[in-house]
């Protein structure tokens, strides 16, 4: 899971960095010479297909880690919940075994 968890991170941290570089792209442009025939508007239109995609993939990417997250909350619930049960039989388990010693010591005398 954890490796899973950081491979996501990754990817994520990858698409948000290019998120940035386009959204930098769009507010700090450099001015490219237009090829004949191309216009500004299908550029501006093209980018913002490229922010929309972009978008898309970081809410998939958010929900997928949403979702990781969620599980890994309820297998630490269960989890503790575990070691209290285990906890609690460990203790009765000791508290037996010392009356068990004193009933056989008192026997004994």
């Amino acid at each position: 899971n954890k490796k899973n968890m950081k491979q996501i991170y990754q990817q994520t941290r990858t698409h948000y960095i290019c998120f940035s570089a386009i959204l930098s792209s769009i507010f700090f442009p450099v001015q490219v010479p237009l090829q004949p025939g191309q216009s500004f508007k299908f550029t501006v239109l093209e980018t913002l297909d490229r922010i929309k995609e972009e978008f898309q993939f970081l809410q998939a990417q958010y929900h997928s880690l949403k979702l990781e997250c969620e599980k890994l909350a309820s297998e630490k619930t269960e989890m503790q919940r575990h070691y209290i049960m285990y906890y609690e039989m460990s203790y009765g388990l000791n508290i037996e075994m010392h009356k068990q010693v004193r009933n056989t010591e008192c026997s004994m005398f």
